[in-house]
Formats: C-alpha cells, sequence, structure tokens
C-alpha cells in the first residue's frame, strides 16, 4: 500500500437525537439530499449540534423527525461557501448508514490525511496551549476535504512541532462552538465546527 493510500481515511459514527426535521439541501446525479441538525451531548452534558446530510433513500428507510434517536456511521466532509453568507469553510457529517439509535450519545471518528498549513500554537487567557492544524483528506477522483482540528495541552506542543505536508493519522470527535463576529459593527452570532484531537500518530510512527 502506498503513502498516499495509507493516509487518508476518514470514518465517523454519531449517536444522538435529531434536532429538527430535514429539508432539502441539493440534487446529485438524480439523488436528493437533506440535511438535519444532530444534538449529541458530550460527557459533560454540553451540546454539540451538528449538520448532517442524507440521502432520500436513507431517510424513508429510516424516517426522521424532531427527537428521533439516531445512529449514523459516515465522514466528515467540507466545502466553500461562496454565498457569502455564514462561514467560509463549512463543515458536515455525511451519512452513509443511518439507523435508529438507542444509549448514551456517541461521537467518535477516525482521520488520516496531510496537513496543508502550518500548525498555529496559541495560548488561552486561562494559560492552557491550544494548536490550530488543518487537514487535508483525499476522497476519489481527485477530491479534498479540508478539516479544521484542535489540539489541547501536551497534545498542542506536540503538533504545534509539525509542518506541511507531514501526514498523521488521529481519533477525536467533531464539535460545534459558538462565536460572536463583529461585521460593519454589527454583532453577529455564528457556529464554528472542527475536530478536537483525542490521540495523534506522525506518518512513519508504525514503521511505514
Amino acid at each position: 500500500m502506498d503513502m498516499q493510500t495509507l493516509w487518508n481515511e476518514n470514518r465517523a459514527v454519531l449517536r444522538g437525537t435529531a434536532a429538527a426535521a430535514p429539508s432539502l439541501s441539493h440534487e446529485n446525479h438524480g439523488t436528493a439530499y437533506y440535511t438535519f441538525p444532530l444534538s449529541v451531548l458530550r460527557l459533560s452534558g454540553s451540546e454539540d449540534r451538528l449538520n448532517i446530510i442524507a440521502a432520500l433513500p436513507l431517510l424513508e428507510a429510516c424516517p426522521v423527525e424532531p427527537g428521533t434517536q439516531l445512529e449514523l456511521e459516515g465522514e466528515v466532509r467540507s466545502f466553500n461557501n461562496k454565498s457569502g453568507q455564514g462561514s467560509r469553510l463549512v463543515i458536515t457529517f455525511f451519512a452513509r448508514t443511518l439507523r435508529p439509535g438507542q444509549g448514551e450519545h456517541r461521537n467518535e471518528l477516525c482521520l488520516a490525511g496531510v496537513l496543508c498549513k502550518p500548525p498555529v500554537l496559541r495560548r488561552t487567557p486561562l494559560g492552557r496551549d491550544i494548536c490550530d492544524l488543518m487537514l487535508a483528506v483525499n476522497r476519489r477522483y481527485g477530491r479534498a476535504d479540508y478539516l479544521p482540528c484542535i489540539a489541547w495541552g501536551g497534545l498542542a506542543q506536540r503538533c504545534a512541532g509539525l509542518a506541511v505536508g507531514d501526514g498523521v493519522r488521529l481519533t477525536g470527535r467533531l464539535q460545534s462552538r459558538g462565536y460572536t463576529k463583529v461585521e460593519n459593527g454589527t454583532s453577529r452570532e455564528r457556529t464554528a465546527y472542527e475536530i478536537s484531537i483525542m490521540k495523534l500518530e506522525p506518518a512513519g510512527a508504525d514503521g511505514t
């Protein structure tokens, strides 16, 4: 297996509660795709509200209404928002399977790709280190998803030593974060989506 194949992986599992009914997002090759928000609770009790994209056949087999408990398998995707409204980089969860879910909420993902921007190490007002990464994960047919990731504490310091072009494999969770953006003197509430890194393995760590 070559390095290009080895260091590209995008798998995720979510279990949570639909927060609204699906609405039409777009059509592609004759298939309609719908979007809806999924509420996933953290162990702390705080909520991540994540944007789900699902094809109509999945929704026909597993109808979704507000309050429906769901489990999904799929991948995290990004696309550039050229409308001028909201974030420029939009992060969604593309569902490949959809079924009724029970039990504790779940938010787990595995990614492998290549860093496409220099890491940015900074410190919170409380003195905790945090590092921002941008990971490029190739899809088939030459496309790629650009996924913002964050690491904390000692892991943030390790990530700061990486360079553009380095391959990494990581496990973590997809999370939402509210913030306020001021435009032309007007404050607007926005939501950012990022991957919180729990564990990271540099390329070559397993001898490849």
